[in-house]
């Protein structure tokens, strides 16, 4: 076992499944406790078994005001610690649809923008009101949502609105929290296989990035340095 996390506790919005819960799993290896929340109450039970004993599950839905801080109160609770937040989008059973503007119902916008964004910002606000509270500092790494093509390999409109705002988000909480030490920082990827995001995710939520706030870090495997060439 890796010990870059050692003694920290920290909760995983998004935990149960994909990118959350492999970034979990990182955490687990690297000495962390966690707690990972999700909307599937299979998906936290396999988790929970999954991650072992120095992990817990709690099952619910991240666009609720209520459920980062039950997360939160269930960390200290059980491991005497809130540390640093994890927010990943949550793989959905029934994504929203989205597509091109002039396809683009205001349902599916406001969907995509709930499960993107407004769980983010409900679970920063929890995580810093907990830091203040505590007055201690920490740490908050959002991982900026992927972005699938559609029809004519068009973008979505509002999943890409989601990634810029998450962006945009998590820069201006930085300056406004920085005084108080306390992190935001955000992981941007639209290619990699979920692994592929771990070792930044470890590295961003360790104490070897408490310079680092207000960042975000591109994992893509260069593709969008190569993009940029054509």
């Amino acid at each position: 076992m890796e010990t870059w996390l050692i003694n920290k506790s920290i909760v995983v919005i998004g935990g149960t499944t994909g990118a959350g819960l492999s970034a979990a799993q990182a955490f687990v290896r690297n000495g962390a406790n966690v707690v990972v929340v999700g909307r599937n109450p299979e998906s936290c039970l396999m988790a929970e078994l999954n991650l072992g004993s120095n992990a817990r599950a709690k099952q619910g839905d991240a666009t609720q005001s209520q459920t980062a801080l039950d997360a939160i109160q269930l960390c200290i609770r059980e491991f005497g610690s809130f540390d640093a937040l994890y927010h990943a989008p949550e793989d959905h059973e029934e994504p929203s649809t989205d597509g091109p503007l002039h396809n683009l119902g205001l349902e599916s916008w406001r969907k995509t923008l709930d499960q993107n964004l407004t769980s983010l910002m409900l679970a920063n606000q929890a995580a810093v009101r907990t830091f203040m509270g505590m007055n201690k500092g920490g740490s908050i790494v959002n991982l900026s949502p992927d972005i699938a093509s559609t029809e004519s390999n068009l973008a979505s409109h509002a999943g890409t609105t989601a990634k810029a705002a998450v962006i945009g988000f998590s820069k201006s909480i930085a300056a406004t929290y920085a005084g108080h030490d306390i992190r935001i920082n955000v992981i941007s990827t639209d290619t990699s296989m979920p692994a592929d995001l771990d070792g930044t995710a470890v590295y961003l939520l360790s104490d070897h990035a408490r310079f680092t706030n207000g960042q975000v870090l591109v994992v893509d495997g260069g593709r969008s340095v190569l993009e940029e060439q054509y």
